[in-house]
């Protein structure tokens, strides 16, 4: 799976993934032009929009009505060097049985591909590319 990003004024970064675009961008107050939210706030929504697909795939496998659930993620920073030490996501639906989210919350923190992957940690490298990358080239979408 890769996605490709392009420049976009002198701060922020254009994310181009399937037929969708994500623009990224600092804040004024650190420097930026605030064209869109910081990649660190983008992962935590990634975070968040992975855990609440798998929770609605278990729920709908499970024939359990979840029509208003909404999830807060949050990252709580760490320093030397400066990152998320944890992130808790934090689950409400107020049409789905206590019991039935708790067990739903469970199975999506263990299938959610975002955090499977945060938790077990990985190796993260760049790189100089042998040419230019293009924003327009397709991604490589890849087996979810």
């Amino acid at each position: 799976m890769t996605v490709a990003l392009a420049q976009r004024g002198q701060t922020a970064s254009v994310a181009s993934i399937r037929d969708h675009t994500v623009v990224m961008d600092r804040p004024a107050s650190h420097g930026g032009s605030d064209a869109g939210p910081m990649g660190g706030e983008t992962l935590l929504a990634s975070v968040g929009g992975c855990f609440m697909s798998t929770l609605h795939a278990a729920a709908q496998a499970r024939s359990i009505p979840v029509e208003d659930a909404t999830c807060r993620v949050t990252g709580v920073f760490a320093a030397h060097p400066r990152r998320f030490g944890s992130i808790h996501i934090e689950v409400a639906c107020g049409s789905c049985p206590p019991a039935d989210l708790e067990h739903l919350v469970e199975v999506a923190e263990r299938g959610c591909l975002v955090a499977a992957t945060l938790k077990q940690g990985m190796a993260v490298t760049a790189s100089v590319a042998a040419r230019p990358a293009h924003a327009d080239e397709p991604a490589d979408v890849g087996q979810v």
